[in-house]
């Protein structure tokens, strides 16, 4: 385990790339919310449009449908999520894959937990389709999150092959 004098200038690193997520994820809401109506959508390519959606639960809407008390659950969540990942930073900062995926992640979960505490929702605008099929709607902070956890996969695999 590193010594207190090494961990911290890692633990900054990690953390100011969470505050880069953080800061490119709400300058984008903002941008959107600014120009967009809810439910407005501009074609942008064959497969990618931008898009003003409001998502009151979680990945794929997954609890949009609840009374509200989902809202303070992934508050609740975010928090308790940043809590661990900080302390898994101080401890593991000298790993810099597995790091730099809890960086991605960190930013991710606060940068929804902000739009959660300021608006009750969680502001979409990036929509992927192909064919007809839509893919739901998602932003920065879940580009991140999902980031982070594929490089959380790679990092597990390779420290399994190495054993």
């Amino acid at each position: 385990m590193p010594s207190k004098n090494n961990s911290s200038p890692r633990l900054l690193l990690w953390l100011a790339i969470a505050l880069v997520v953080i800061l490119l994820d709400q300058f984008t809401k903002v941008l959107i919310l600014g120009a967009f109506q809810l439910g407005d959508s501009r074609h942008v390519t064959d497969f990618f449009n931008v898009v003003r959606v409001h998502n009151t639960g979680a990945a794929f809407s997954f609890l949009a449908g609840a009374a509200g008390w989902q809202r303070w659950f992934f508050v609740g969540l975010g928090l308790a999520a940043t809590v661990f990942i900080v302390f898994m930073l101080k401890r593991h900062g000298q790993q810099s894959l597995f790091a730099l995926a809890l960086s991605l992640i960190l930013g991710g979960a606060l940068g929804n937990v902000i739009d959660r505490l300021l608006h009750g929702y969680v502001v979409d605008f990036i929509q992927v389709h192909w064919g007809g099929w839509f893919f739901p709607a998602f932003n920065i902070a879940d580009s991140a999150i999902t980031v982070g956890a594929v490089l959380l996969i790679w990092d597990e695999l390779r420290r399994v092959r190495k054993t």
